[in-house]
């Protein structure tokens, strides 16, 4: 087959494939023939997108300090009209074009603007020339006004062609700047509308991200809502700050001072390389919330700023645990379990970004990471170590939520392995359950030993109370690794029984117990346990805690009798107290307790399990998070893996012990 029959192969439709057949779209028919190139699609999201391009020229003029004022209006009819009393675009005659303005080629002609050479913006949103350009290929009417050396000028444009030269209106003394308005083609985007909330939203955060500027927002009476005024002013002095402030409204936070700042990037060969600011807090309950922006363009896909920021908080939380003795706790700790749950704003001013593509929805630009990052660390080490009880919460939180998520990795291995997935928990074979489930009245007992479980099973009331026996000391928390924790048999059983999870999945609500009784003996050695069990709760079910549903039992340790008198004591101190009031100068009969399981049942009953006649003790914790980190270190410096912490507490308190207790 020769090469001229190649040539001359008809194609699917039938017409012969030749140079005919090769367009050549000019001025901005490609913008109209392909509009998803330019603002990735028609949908309401691109729609949106016309009047971003715009706003982001006026915001150029004011980061780049010409313009302190931007005015935005919304019209019936679709019509948007943004104005900015900057420098203006150029009206003089473009030297490369004759006969046409400097304002017509940048209007009418593709990656034309002042945004290249970094001469005339040292940072600006427009890069690629396209902006406002795409704008007018994608409106069915543009108008542009311009006030430049007190005169004005105007020029009008349909579906990116001219309606006629550049007209000079006239003199404008008290007037300067720019001002566009448009209406989107309806041949493009058919009868969608601007939306007021969402201009109104995006117009408010624009005036976060540059305290310089004051932006006046306008809609049309008809286009107003209770959500949406006619008219707002926007200026926030304090920037991000002010608008994290705003976004957490009030909600509870780890740390009630929120991390926020900014700082002016090195200068390198002379130039400015930009600045970045920041604000970031940590609600106790959220998924988070993340805000990124690149010289005033939000970057919702993130990048390399972002990648900084993440950086600066994993490299200063890890250097902190080292400060403060828990080093070997953050082995594992990734950048997600700092911010995961966090509302995080991020806004960068850089010369020449680069962006994944002409949405700008993600940021490239390599030297962001090593910018942002060490710009960021300085301050969030001071952050953590001027206020350490600051610092100590927000470890602390961020923490659990990687043991969190080191337990939810380990079970989803488990699963893997298992075969039989689906199969139902069962409670721990040696919890001795109650039959009742009426609210407030059911009670678990956590005893010790299967002795003292014994005597706690007769001596319970079947309806409401459960008792469940652990063997000798339950393991310490606060000294153990997740993976430990994970497969202690005894805090297993303890899970299972209770039923509402742990840690960020602990959920109160889904308690199988209405209250949790800590009993064991009224020695020393049953003290410690409890201690080990309240460590525990604190560490793993801190919710259960808060919300009062842990207390501890008063076991006597003395039986005192004299005759037909009898009464139980505590503790040393209480039964001085009796032999001095109750048994004054009576001969006493004192029996002491080894522990529960001598108690008969009813001996029990009557002093540590019936309500008429008990006393327990509920185990409480501060509201306020950060006071809750206090409570955090001292049971840290008390119950983990450090001897000398211990140490140094007994030698601090000593000298508090009342010398007749110890003479008893």
């Amino acid at each position: 087959m020769s090469d001229d029959l190649f040539d001359k192969l008809p194609t699917a439709a039938g017409e012969t494939y030749d140079g005919s057949a090769i367009e050549v779209l000019e001025g901005l028919e490609p913008v109209r023939r392909r509009p998803g190139m330019y603002i990735g699609g028609t949908d309401e999201r691109a729609l949106h997108h016309l009047a971003a391009e715009v706003l982001d020229n006026a915001m150029d003029e004011a980061v780049a300090g010409h313009a302190n004022r931007i005015e935005v209006l919304l019209d019936e009819g679709n019509r948007l009209t943004i104005t900015d009393n900057g420098r203006g675009i150029p009206v003089d005659e473009h030297p490369k074009f004759p006969g046409k303005s400097a304002l017509e080629v940048i209007l009418s002609t593709l990656h034309s603007g002042g945004k290249f050479s970094g001469k005339a913006y040292a940072t600006s949103g427009g890069l690629h020339g396209v902006g406002i350009s795409v704008v007018n290929a994608l409106s069915s009417h543009t108008r542009v006004e311009v006030a430049r050396n007190k005169e004005l000028y105007a020029q009008e444009f349909s579906r990116g062609a001219t309606l006629g030269k550049l007209q000079k209106i006239g003199a404008a003394p008290n007037r300067r700047g720019t001002s566009v308005a448009f209406i989107p083609d309806t041949e493009i985007f058919g009868d969608q509308q601007f939306k007021p909330a969402r201009l109104f939203k995006l117009v408010r955060s624009k005036a976060y991200l540059f305290a310089g500027v004051e932006i006046r927002w306008k809609c049309a009476p008809s286009l107003a809502s209770e959500d949406v005024p006619a008219e707002a002013v926007f200026q926030f002095p304090g920037g991000l700050a002010d608008h994290l402030a705003e976004q957490i409204g009030g909600r509870e936070c780890v740390t009630t001072q929120f991390f926020s700042g900014s700082q002016d990037f090195p200068k390198e060969g002379g130039a400015e390389q930009g600045r970045v600011e920041w604000a970031i807090a940590w609600p106790l309950y959220s998924d988070g919330a993340y805000s990124y922006y690149c010289n005033t363009i939000p970057t919702p896909d993130g990048g390399t700023h972002e990648q900084g920021l993440r950086g600066a908080l994993t490299k200063g939380m890890r250097a902190f645990a080292e400060l403060v003795g828990q080093g070997k706790k953050v082995k594992d700790l990734t950048p997600d379990d700092v911010v995961t749950g966090s509302e995080v704003m991020l806004s960068v001013f850089v010369r020449d970004p680069q962006f994944q593509s002409q949405t700008k929805d993600r940021l490239t630009s390599p030297d962001a990471i090593r910018l942002v990052e060490n710009a960021v660390r300085d301050h969030f080490d001071h952050f953590l170590t001027d206020n350490l009880d600051r610092g100590k919460a927000l470890l602390g939180s961020i923490l659990e939520r990687m043991d969190e998520r080191l337990r939810r990795k380990a079970e989803r291995e488990v699963k893997r392995k298992t075969a039989t997935n689906a199969r139902k928990l069962r409670l721990p074979g040696k919890l001795t359950d109650c039959s009742g489930e009426g609210s407030g009245e059911t009670e678990l007992f956590i005893v010790e030993g299967d002795s003292a479980g014994g005597s706690a099973k007769q001596a319970r009331d079947r309806k409401t109370q459960a008792i469940l026996p652990i063997r000798g000391k339950i393991l310490n928390v606060a000294s153990a690794s997740a993976d430990k924790i994970r497969g202690n048999q005894e805090i297993a059983d303890l899970q299972l029984a209770l039923g509402c999870g742990i840690r960020k999945d602990c959920n109160p609500d889904n308690l199988r117990y209405d209250r949790i009784v800590i009993m064991t003996d009224a020695d020393v050695d049953g003290a410690h346990i409890a201690t080990l069990l309240m460590t525990f709760f604190f560490q793993e079910m801190p919710e259960i805690v808060r919300k009062g549903h842990l207390y501890l039992a008063q076991p006597p340790l003395y039986r005192l009798t004299s005759g037909a008198t009898s009464a139980y004591a505590r503790d040393d101190a209480h039964r001085a107290e009796l032999e001095k009031t109750k048994f004054k100068g009576k001969k006493v009969e004192v029996g002491r307790f080894k522990g529960l399981g001598e108690m008969n049942p009813g001996q029990l009953r009557e002093t540590t399990m019936s309500p008429e006649t008990r006393s327990l003790i509920r185990i409480t914790l501060p509201p306020e998070y950060e006071a809750r980190a206090a409570v955090k270190d001292l049971v840290d410096r008390l119950m983990g893996r450090n001897p000398e912490h211990r140490f140094q507490f007994i030698q601090n308190r000593a000298g508090e012990i009342d010398p007749e207790l110890i003479d008893a």
